[in-house]
């Protein structure tokens, strides 16, 4: 299993103030609103999500990193497991031209406000029942998305995950490699159900039989 921190330009350049984020509001009740991921966590105030998540063109360079990583090419079937508004997924459309994408989340709103280019791919759902026959495709990926996921759930996610893919899949989750990132990570996040170091992460995976590769997302 290699590691492979793919969005770790991506997120050096975003800032954070992780105390704040704790005191300005009811964490509990902001938690409570995001886990219904619906608009307030998409296109809400900040503190319930994103507070506002539009196209602005950011996910294309990691579409063609991705892309030239596992030398995806045309006519080539991928999914996204937790696409949300599947800006990445319309991206691989533009960095690979005949490429064949798919998305599925839990997220009916994300879905509905999502790229229009590939809203006919995507379908509402979760993580640990997927739609699809074994070996269904050539490239899974899932980001930010597992974590959400309680040990149950997660188990039977990443089975899912190795069941459907032909052999290349990628799968990037929360993370902390040390006490402060633990403590930022306890901060920031919303909807974070499974806290994990990165060995506990590998150890997990490599348990549960997956065979792909895996990425992070610090809070440093």
């Amino acid at each position: 299993m290699n590691e492979l921190n793919f969005l770790e330009k991506y997120q050096k350049s975003t800032e954070r103030n992780y105390v704040e984020r704790v005191i300005s509001h009811d964490k509990a009740e902001c938690a409570t609103v995001a886990g219904h991921w619906g608009r307030d966590y998409w296109d809400g105030e900040r503190q319930y999500g994103y507070g506002g998540y539009t196209y602005d063109g950011r996910w294309l360079p990691i579409a063609e990193d991705i892309a030239a990583h596992y030398e995806l090419k045309p006519g080539d079937r991928i999914l996204d497991i937790g696409c949300g508004k599947a800006f990445l997924l319309y991206e691989f459309t533009c960095a690979v031209p005949g490429i064949e994408v798919t998305g599925i989340d839990v997220s009916s709103y994300g879905i509905a406000n999502s790229k229009e280019e590939v809203r006919g791919n995507l379908r509402e759902g979760a993580a640990q029942n997927l739609p699809w026959a074994d070996n269904s495709f050539d490239f899974v990926y899932s980001i930010n998305t597992f974590h959400n996921l309680g040990l149950p759930d997660l188990k039977q996610a990443v089975m899912e995950m190795e069941r459907v893919s032909k052999g290349s899949s990628w799968l990037c989750v929360e993370s902390y490699r040390n006490e402060r990132e633990k403590m930022n990570l306890l901060y920031w996040q919303l909807t974070c159900q499974s806290f994990h170091n990165t060995n506990a992460w590998k150890w997990l995976l490599a348990e549960w039989g997956f065979s792909g590769d895996c990425g992070f997302i610090f809070f440093e």
